[in-house]
């Protein structure tokens, strides 16, 4: 018996050390089955290290071998040419689950109506490339001439400046009142790591706000990036998988092309952020390969759809609303130099705007049933003060509206605060203005969720 145990124990120590294990050695115990029981095992996890091992070596020549597949295979691009097929993988960040495409593009193809809808920042919007040369109008003409027979409804709601946390309050309102079939979402750029889980939540709670709308429209989500990589690609990416929602990545396959030398930033962009008329070109292109991907694989697409079960985090922001002065049946008192405002501003219809040299007596008081409380209020490259808010007389925030040397006014958004439950409350927000100068602060909407 000695004999046996002495073997396994050689045994063992050989597999340990062959497989760098030193220190999950056997202990040396008075039990004869004890040790064989702590032999065996140690076996075992040398073993299971050493099949682990062995794996990760495996995909790691798989994932050196596709790399290795990809460059020898690399087509050089140039903008007046077509996509190349490097381009269409490099975007494709997540292909995600195709059957509530797959029945968009059924509807399409039956000659049935349809709406597409996109919402976004500034990219979306169109600046630099103007409304008709805009990724958006461009994705829609690109289905309109895949599907001749259909009638294609475009909604763009984009508006510059804006990230998901306003956009999951506007949606409603902006998109989803249009009972859209199909929705682009990008905000990867108007996000930010600033705010990082505020955005990640706000994003998950635009995607659920979206999805579980009434006409249980299909999800296509866009990645984009300021000239450095800059993007909350990778934040959005990691809601997007636990979905399995598809995602287009322009800045994979933009920064890719600019690495091999194909082209430079200058070539599809005019700053450091906005895609100019080739960039939009390109984002669109993306999308419509994907589509005709799903298209040309219609037949074998089926099973269930993406599943919305599970949050992927609290997603309190889920169905929220802004209350503007459009809002019907608003409960606001208006005091001192405040007044509303039909103009449009930042891309909104309507604010309140507080103006002069004496602010005193100045305030909005908002009554509001909520769990989630926000603000929209404007940023001034002159004359900008700064305010005091006040949810059920408890100071909660101070904002600045001073946007000095900026490149221009826009509507900003801070996040005052969250009950545990929804119920009645009072905000308050009260300008604080110097008395010798010009002083603006407007507020465009309260956010409520």
């Amino acid at each position: 018996m000695k004999k046996k145990i002495t073997i396994i124990l050689l045994a063992a120590a050989l597999v340990i050390a062959s497989a760098g294990c030193a220190n999950n050695t056997a202990s040396n115990t008075d039990s004869s089955s004890q040790q064989t029981s702590t032999t065996d095992s140690s076996l075992d996890a040398s073993e299971e290290a050493s099949k682990t091992e062995s794996e990760n070596e495996s995909k790691n020549e798989d994932s050196t071998e596709d790399s290795k597949d990809l460059e020898e295979n690399y087509t050089k691009y140039t903008l007046d040419g077509e996509l190349t097929q490097h381009m269409i993988d490099m975007s494709r960040l997540n292909e995600g689950n195709k059957v509530r495409v797959a029945n968009v593009i059924k509807k399409m193809k039956n000659g049935e109506e349809v709406t597409v809808g996109y919402i976004g920042g500034s990219i979306t919007q169109g600046t630099s490339a103007g409304n008709e040369l805009c990724y958006a109008r461009l994705t829609t003409n690109y289905l309109e001439e895949m599907y001749p027979d259909a009638k294609i409804n475009y909604v763009n709601a984009g508006i510059g400046a804006t990230g998901s946390y306003i956009g999951v309050h506007r949606v409603t309102n902006d998109l989803l009142s249009h009972s859209p079939d199909l929705v682009f979402v990008e905000f990867s750029v108007n996000d930010t790591t600033e705010f990082t889980e505020r955005n990640k939540e706000s994003y998950d709670s635009l995607l659920r706000t979206i999805w579980n709308s009434s006409k249980n429209p299909a999800i296509i989500t866009v990645a984009t990036t300021q000239e450095d990589g800059t993007s909350f690609q990778e934040q959005h990416a990691e809601i997007v998988k636990h979905y399995d929602l598809p995602m287009i990545s322009y800045r994979n396959t933009i920064l890719d092309n600019i690495e091999h030398g194909d082209i430079t930033w200058k070539d599809i962009s005019g700053d450091n952020i906005h895609p100019n008329v080739p960039g939009h070109k390109i984002v669109a292109q993306l999308l419509k390969a994907y589509i005709a991907d799903v298209d040309a694989n219609l037949d074998s697409i089926s099973g269930e759809e993406s599943d919305f079960s599970t949050p992927a985090t609290k997603a309190g922001f889920e169905n929220g609303t802004l209350l503007s002065p459009s809002t019907e049946g608003i409960d606001v008192t208006v005091t001192g130099s405040f007044r509303q405002m039909e103009n449009p501003f930042g891309g909104f219809n309507g604010f309140w705007l507080c103006k002069g040299t004496d602010l005193s007596d100045s305030a909005l008081t908002f009554k509001v049933n909520a769990k989630n409380i926000g603000l929209l209020f404007g940023k001034y490259t002159s004359n900008g003060c700064s305010a005091e808010i006040y949810v059920d007389d408890e100071l909660v925030s101070t904002v600045s509206a001073d946007f000095t040397g900026g490149w221009g006014n826009y509507v900003e958004c801070v996040h005052l605060k969250s009950f545990d439950t929804a119920g009645d409350h009072i905000v308050k927000i009260v300008p604080k203005g110097l008395a010798d100068s010009g002083n603006v602060f407007s507020v465009t909407a309260l956010t409520i969720s």
